[in-house]
């Protein structure tokens, strides 16, 4: 069993994001081995609101060079996290918008 701060990672920060948390949606990047239900517990824990439903996608890590060698970034995993309209807000987000 993980605990919850093992499986959120950071949340991310784009205008996109921003845009998404007037409805109501956070967005996180999350262990590539988590599922949505302990996605959704380790929200609720960690921050005390209620999760109504919860997307992933797992993301490829960009394709990097320096000269002639060539890699790739980690790949990575996102949630965007649906809370219920009666749930609280993250206060973490509050102060970004």
């Amino acid at each position: 069993m993980r605990i919850p701060h093992d499986i959120i990672i950071k949340p991310i920060i784009t205008e996109k994001s921003m845009e998404d948390m007037s409805f109501n949606k956070y967005t996180f990047a999350v262990d590539k081995k988590a599922n949505k239900s302990e996605i959704k517990k380790a929200v609720e824990t960690i921050f005390g609101v209620k999760v109504e439903k919860v997307n992933t996608m797992n993301m490829l890590g960009k394709m990097k060079r320096q000269g002639i060698h060539s890699g790739r970034r980690p790949s990575w995993k996102k949630a965007i996290v649906k809370l219920t309209d009666d749930s609280k807000k993250i206060e973490f987000f509050e102060g970004m918008e």
